[in-house]
């Protein structure tokens, strides 16, 4: 693993009972009925993956998770190893087939981030992991989003996901790590967690947000 990313968050870490403990104790037990409850349906995902695309079944990358300390995240595998004469991967748009849309669109390559959850690597809610370069890209507002576990879903994502620039993106996650500092910070979650369900549902049919505008997934983020 690499050694601690650049410009550490600064600020104070969100306290209060609910956010210290009552989190990660509901985030434990809800990601493990989860993984057992959906482990049929990875196991289809996983089969579909591996008629589809061939192996790896599964795709590994490093992100920054909580103080930017890195990890490695998890996804079923949506895009193809397709590759030009020089042997380098063809851009995401040209190995991203109809398969690997309708897999994101259903966010159906997530589920085994539930593992991730379980280890205390992410929590249910909170900011989504980016990739470890954009750590030192942050702004100290935009860093605060370090001082909280990553999320499968979170404020930002119910206000466009991918559909966001930037900008905006970044200052949801931030004001989700204030709100987890407040007394309706469960109200919160729980709210989160509802509308995301109602997103899943249209994006399915939708494709609305998974993508940045022009781009087959997210835009490089540049300051």
């Amino acid at each position: 693993m690499p050694a601690v990313p650049l410009n550490p968050p600064a600020g104070n870490r969100p306290r209060g009972i609910y956010a210290t403990a009552v989190k990660r104790a509901c985030d434990l037990g809800a990601a493990t009925a989860l993984l057992v409850i959906l482990a049929p349906l990875m196991a289809l995902v996983a089969l579909a993956v591996r008629l589809a695309l061939g192996r790896p079944v599964l795709h590994r990358d490093l992100r920054a998770g909580l103080d930017g300390q890195p990890f490695e995240i998890v996804k079923f595998r949506s895009m193809s190893e397709r590759v030009d004469a020089a042997g380098r991967l063809l851009p995401d748009e040209n190995r991203l087939g109809t398969f690997g849309k309708c897999l994101r669109a259903t966010s159906l390559d997530e589920l085994p981030q539930l593992v991730s959850v379980i280890r205390g690597e992410m929590s249910l809610v909170g900011p989504r992991p980016l990739p470890l370069r954009y750590v030192a890209r942050y702004s100290p507002r935009q860093a605060t989003r370090l001082l909280v576990r990553p999320g499968l879903t979170g404020w930002a994502q119910i206000h466009g996901r991918n559909a966001l620039d930037w900008e905006p993106r970044l200052e949801y996650d931030a004001r989700y790590v204030e709100i987890l500092g407040r007394w309706y910070a469960p109200l919160a979650d729980c709210w989160i967690i509802v509308v995301t369900v109602f997103q899943l549902i249209i994006q399915t049919f939708t494709g609305r947000g998974v993508a940045a505008p022009g781009s087959a997934s997210m835009q490089e983020f540049q300051p």
